[in-house]
């Protein structure tokens, strides 16, 4: 009898003991990574595709197991989306007017920062075949051009340099994002786009940039604001925060966005 008691009694331990010790090791269970995993979801203007991503590495390697997923798209679409109840952690307007449909609603869990600046640039292919060398250039007869909607912030920016110089502009086309002005120039669609400093510089020799005085007349306030009915809301704040930090400002400087207006 002792000797069967004894056995079970050894057996009841060491199972108790292998149940402590795969709790107790640095690899966690299937339950417990899914449980810990979580995705923060920034919603952000296309011009800040390239910028956006680095920093979004920059964030996960500080935030072990949260992922950044993206949606990059023109801003008016982005706010758009927002206010129909897409679920968005944060949102990076590339100008204050799509910006104000998103608080004016009262979706921000704060008061929306400017983070940055940017301003037009004319997207050439590298050989300029319609030897464009100004602004006024854009309006000439037979000019493959191509700008952003007058309702995306890029398009809105063309407008007011239209109005403020009298120059009219007679484009093929109008794109909803500028990454789509951008790509048809780089295809050799368009004789010239208007897109920002920003993407010119990121497109590196794809396309040839032509800066132009006039686009002074039009700089871009690039505002961002943390969500409060986002999913992960706390996580959208603290990527707002990377943004407006010295090393989210250090990134968008090297990328050729102008500081935050004081």
């Amino acid at each position: 009898m002792h000797t069967r008691h004894g056995a079970a009694l050894a057996a009841t331990l060491l199972a108790a003991t292998l149940a402590l010790t795969g709790c107790g090791s640095g690899q966690p269970s299937a339950s417990s990574s899914a449980g810990s995993a979580k995705t923060v979801t920034i919603f952000a203007a296309a011009s800040m595709k390239t910028t956006f991503t680095s920093l979004g590495k920059t964030f996960e390697a500080s935030h072990p197991g949260v992922t950044v997923t993206f949606n990059f798209a023109g801003s008016q679409a982005l706010a758009d989306q927002i206010t129909q109840g897409a679920p968005a952690d944060a949102f990076a307007s590339a100008n204050d007017a799509n910006m104000a449909t998103v608080t004016s609603a009262g979706l921000n869990a704060g008061e929306s920062k400017q983070y940055a600046t940017n301003q037009l640039e004319i997207a050439v292919p590298p050989d300029n075949p319609a030897k464009i060398a100004a602004f006024a250039d854009l309006a000439k007869p037979g000019i493959k051009l191509v700008i952003c909607a007058p309702a995306v912030p890029c398009g809105a920016a063309t407008v007011k340099v239209e109005q403020a110089t009298g120059v009219t502009l007679t484009p093929v086309s109008e794109e909803q994002a500028v990454t789509d002005v951008l790509a048809k120039v780089q295809a050799g669609e368009a004789d010239a786009g208007l897109v920002y400093r920003t993407d010119v510089i990121a497109a590196k020799d794809s396309v040839k940039g032509i800066e132009f005085a006039e686009s002074a007349k039009a700089i871009n306030n690039n505002t961002i604001v943390a969500l409060k009915n986002g999913p992960q809301a706390a996580l959208g704040q603290e990527f707002v925060d990377l943004v407006l930090s010295a090393e989210g400002q250090k990134v968008l400087a090297n990328a050729g966005f102008g500081a935050p207006a004081k």
